[in-house]
């Protein structure tokens, strides 16, 4: 076998670089935990200092910083031997209310490696592994790097590149956000909506404990929660239903359309916001692909196979999307409306 060196060492110098991401993901979410990204966002500090005011251990946070340093997640200043965050980095990782929540994606991975048994089982028989069954980090890391998403997009570009959705949501209207999980986006649009009723629906009773809790202490009250799958729920006239990146997971994705186009007005609208992805496998082969590629492995597929569904996948795209909820859910209008780097987003009507 002839080994074109080249290839070898850009090959490595990537794997290197994997790795000291894999390896420093714990230590991501030790800075989160610690609040060590916070007060690095104040100012520049020692390893002293933030030990001083994070009430942490020196030695252990002299090697926290360099790691953030070496990869990129912090400036170094050799000259004081400070170190702090750009005011990009400190969005991002030092920010829960900002556009991205890198923290609450690393919450996501511990649990991928809290399943590791489970999912070398369900690789080797076509198994699946129901959401609940997976450890609550999943659950509490997925509602804030979401939650991010929707914080930056929702209310300012998704709802309004729907048609007339906007207005009907001002005006008062009935909605349902379907596959809700903690409820975040619900509270978001209640919160913008005051007129509007929402009502937050999962199939996982742990999340909808939840998600009354968040609504309770947002001091929301127009929205409320129902534990019921999305082709179970009783609610019927209803002007607005989202699915936000959830359709893919589900059993039975086409029965969700299906049930929703039923419990639409006439003139009624249905938003599926789903992770960013082409029709074809070439075209997601990218660093977005790959971390959806990741996650569809370890918990969207099995959710979907634990069923016995279609197992979409977190990269099904638009055309295989469109068969489920135009060909098999019955609705007779669907376009993309938007899209970020990170979400495209359908609109179907009856």
């Amino acid at each position: 076998m002839a080994i074109n060196e080249a290839k070898l060492n850009a090959f490595l110098g990537k794997a290197v670089v994997d790795l000291g991401a894999a390896m420093s993901a714990v230590l991501l979410s030790l800075g989160d935990e610690l609040g060590l990204y916070r007060e690095m966002a104040k100012g520049p500090l020692t390893s002293a200092e933030l030990a001083k005011r994070t009430g942490t251990n020196e030695r252990y946070i002299r090697e926290w910083l360099a790691n953030q340093a070496a990869g990129g997640y912090a400036e170094y200043d050799a000259a004081s031997d400070k170190y702090s965050l750009s005011d990009e980095q400190a969005l991002c990782l030092a920010d829960p209310n900002g556009p991205v929540d890198l923290p609450g994606a690393y919450a996501i991975v511990q649990d991928l490696f809290h399943i590791k048994a489970r999912a070398l089982e369900n690789f080797r028989t076509g198994e699946g592994m129901e959401w609940g069954e997976h450890h609550p980090c999943l659950f509490h890391g997925t509602e804030r790097f979401f939650r991010a998403g929707y914080n930056a997009n929702l209310l300012s570009s998704w709802i309004p590149s729907l048609d007339g959705v906007t207005a009907k949501l001002a005006e008062g209207a009935r909605g349902a956000d379907v596959g809700c999980g903690h409820g975040a986006s619900t509270i978001l649009m209640a919160k913008a909506f005051p007129k509007s009723e929402f009502i937050g629906i999962d199939y996982h009773e742990a999340s909808i404990q939840t998600a009354r809790g968040r609504a309770a202490e947002a001091g929301v009250r127009n929205a409320t929660f129902e534990t019921a799958d999305a082709t179970s729920y009783r609610q019927r006239d209803l002007d607005f239903i989202a699915f936000f990146d959830c359709l893919h997971d589900m059993a039975d994705p086409a029965g969700a359309a299906r049930h929703a186009r039923q419990a639409l007005k006439p003139d009624g609208n249905c938003m599926v916001v789903e992770p960013f992805a082409g029709d074809h496998v070439a075209e997601n082969l990218n660093p977005v692909g790959r971390v959806y590629y990741a996650a569809s492995s370890l918990v969207c597929v099995p959710v979907s196979l634990a069923k016995r569904g279609p197992a979409l996948g977190a990269q099904a795209g638009q055309e295989r999307l469109r068969k489920v909820i135009v060909d098999e859910g019955g609705f007779t209008r669907f376009r993309r409306a938007t899209e970020t780097p990170f979400n495209i987003v359908l609109e179907a009507r009856p």
